[in-house]
């Protein structure tokens, strides 16, 4: 099983503190007045314009919330990566646990056009220019790998290269980079399954109606480690071009995305995002490059 260790308790600490401090806009001309100030603060603490509802941050993601981006498939529990993530961008905004709410929002109604329920939702969408049409990414999060797992036993268990993928039934859920990454990578023989989430690719690689299913890295480590009792992962799928990236989704033309974006570097350039990668998310160990 997939090893995982909590926040220890200095850790949190010092992460509320830099989380605090982070919330505190600079202010580099002591000779302005405090309202004046506010006023032309275009990212009020826990007072964000543009908002669902007033004084609170409403956050989308899906049902079911996957391991490891989320714990016992509970978003507001503050475990896993992504909760923890948008728990870390919700206090640089300004806004406590308490006045943060979630809402279940699917996959492909997240990122379709159109007004949106949620003020921002996190559930491992890849940044790419086709999504950009219809909504607003922050600034990028987590840094994504596509990865390819299977059964012991299975053909494909030993292979080595993209080349002898090619003849496997593969699949991945519907959606995402992770079928774009079968299609444009691989380029099976077959025409790839397509899925609705992804314990439906599981339980297909389960029952052998595919060979092989196409995952994130980290979701690969949780699958192979903790749901497959034979999971074994077969490799990582190379990078072309721009490394892919996940990014917080906002509705299109969103007043908030600015500010998320700016919580979000902020987490980067304090080095919360390392520390809840390496809280959470398995290390690369033990998933080689397929070449």
């Amino acid at each position: 099983m997939v090893s995982r260790n909590t926040l220890t308790s200095a850790g949190a600490a010092a992460l509320l503190l830099t989380a605090l401090a982070g919330c505190a806009p600079a202010d580099d001309s002591p000779t302005v007045a405090a309202s004046a100030s506010a006023s032309t603060d275009v990212c009020p603490a826990g007072a964000l314009g543009g908002t669902k509802t007033a004084g609170k941050l409403t956050i989308g993601t899906d049902t079911p919330a996957y391991e490891p981006w989320f714990s016992d498939n509970k978003p507001s529990n503050g475990k896993g990566y992504e909760s923890a993530v948008a728990y870390q961008v919700a206090q640089r905004l300004g806004y406590p646990a308490a006045n943060v709410t979630w809402v279940s929002v699917t996959f492909n109604n997240a990122i379709a056009p159109g007004p949106k329920p949620y003020d921002f939702d996190i559930n491992e969408f890849s940044i790419t220019p086709e999504r950009r049409i219809a909504v607003d990414f922050s600034s990028p999060y987590y840094l994504v790998r596509q990865t390819v797992i299977t059964t012991k036993g299975s053909k494909i268990a030993s292979a080595k290269s993209i080349a002898e993928l090619r003849s496997a039934k593969l699949g991945a859920q519907v959606g995402t980079t992770s079928y774009q990454a079968i299609t444009d990578l691989i380029k099976p023989s077959g025409k790839p399954q397509v899925f609705n989430n992804n314990d439906d690719a599981l339980a297909a690689l389960k029952n052998g109606t595919v060979d092989g299913i196409v995952v994130d890295l980290p979701t690969a480590f949780y699958m192979t480690g903790a749901q497959l009792d034979n999971g074994v992962i077969v490799g990582q799928l190379p990078q072309i071009g721009v490394p892919e990236q996940f990014g917080l989704v906002l509705d299109k033309g969103s007043s908030l995305t600015g500010c998320v974006s700016k919580a979000v570097d902020t987490l980067r350039n304090d080095g919360t995002l390392a520390v809840l990668e390496k809280t959470w998310l398995a290390s690369t160990g033990g998933a080689p490059e397929l070449q």
